[in-house]
């Protein structure tokens, strides 16, 4: 087989992209070459990577491609940008072409597979109405669906979503799980724990969140929940509970992060709430395996990486019980109704007052991120191309 991969969102290759589609391209390539070595992968960058960045993908069955023009689309139409790139594909005389993203050039004639993340924007279009970009994307994506052979979706959820939305026969969708970074099993040493607890001022014991501040990520409820935590934790001065720190780390660059910042800046506990911004695999890791407790109440999710993550690391999670967070999460972690202050609150009081229960999600959770391997992932995706090629 010739297999074509967009690796446009690989943004940093030697290090991965933190980002979830771009964190799932560079895992899923990596462990495609590491498996095969008797295909030929065809792997398509932008003129923005230097060549230097791309050499741990080269090998004998790897042919590196620029996708030409691709840094001059602003000053063209879009139609033409499209037909280039087309061009560029179809010379390649590939057998398959794997989107990652939801991403295809029209009119490129060939057989195509795209992964489906999640579909938030068409769930939650209110929230992304106002933004330009949002609104081309939601315009074009059913066209793109159409126009794929197959889709890869990251859970059944996302697949369910796929078929209710678009009305996709579920043969089409092939349901392949994400998998979980090794590096995340790997213990840190106190030290580097406690150098980057430094860097970013965390002198408490604290409860961790990593999103990308995205509204849906429900991160002014997890504010709320924390101020209700500390203030019932105060009240019961009897107990000996530690002065707890909220740690919400991530890329600030998202349109809400004002009004989040807004919401800190009100509140009784500011200086007890850290924004490290976003942050290396390194220091992710170490801010993961410090923590008392994984929030991440999100309102919706495709898959939900940093959740088993979090687990990986043998961190309690809190996760919401919609869409794919109770799915991947299963009986590991802490379900709650994210739109529920209250049931948050009390969830995360009774995980850090209770050491029977606490242990008891810790253990399970370590033992669920086992399952979720990134080569099982290559290795069921590689024979989902194979089976798109022999289909008519």
């Amino acid at each position: 087989m010739k297999i074509g991969i967009d690796c446009r969102t690989i943004l940093h290759p030697e290090k991965g992209e933190c980002d979830g589609p771009g964190h799932y391209t560079y895992q899923l390539v990596r462990n495609l070459l590491k498996i095969d070595k008797k295909n030929t992968y065809v792997l398509f960058f932008d003129h923005s990577v230097g060549r230097d960045r791309i050499a741990k993908f080269k090998q004998k069955n790897v042919l590196i491609k620029f996708v030409p023009f691709l840094q001059y689309s602003n000053l063209m139409p879009d139609k033409y940008s499209h037909f280039l790139v087309s061009a560029t594909l179809s010379r390649e005389n590939l057998d398959i072409l794997h989107s990652p993203i939801p991403w295809l050039p029209s009119p490129y004639i060939g057989k195509t597979i795209v992964t489906i993340h999640d579909l938030a924007i068409c769930k939650f279009f209110e929230l992304y109405s106002h933004q330009k970009q949002d609104i081309i994307f939601r315009k074009n994506l059913p066209g793109i669906l159409k126009r794929a052979n197959k889709i890869i979706a990251v859970s059944q959820s996302t697949s369910k979503d796929l078929q209710q939305i678009f009305n996709i026969n579920r043969k089409n969708i092939k349901v392949i799980y994400h998998g979980v970074d090794k590096r995340f099993f790997e213990k840190n040493t106190l030290s580097k724990i406690k150098q980057v607890q430094n860097k970013y001022k965390i002198k408490k014991d604290y409860l961790f969140s990593l999103s990308n501040f995205d509204p849906r990520k429900n991160i002014i409820r997890i504010i709320f929940a924390y101020e209700r935590l500390r203030r019932k934790m105060e009240l019961e001065k009897g107990q000996s509970f530690p002065e707890y720190q909220l740690v919400l780390a991530g890329s600030k660059k998202n349109f809400n992060f004002k009004k989040i910042k807004q919401t800190i800046s009100l509140s009784k506990y500011k200086k007890d709430i850290i924004l490290p911004g976003y942050t290396e695999v390194s220091e992710l890791n170490a801010l993961f395996e410090g923590a008392s407790l994984f929030m991440f109440p999100s309102l919706y999710e495709g898959f939900g990486f940093p959740i088993i993550e979090a687990m990986a690391k043998g961190v309690p999670v809190i996760t919401s019980n919609n869409s794919s967070m109770k799915e991947i999460a299963d009986k590991a972690a802490m379900i709650v109704d994210p739109y529920n202050v209250s049931e948050i609150t009390n969830t995360a009081y009774n995980l850090l007052t209770n050491k029977k229960l606490y242990d008891k999600f810790k253990g399970k959770g370590k033992l669920l991120a086992q399952k979720f391997q990134w080569e099982k992932c290559a290795r069921e995706t590689l024979d989902f191309y194979q089976r798109t090629i022999n289909s008519n």
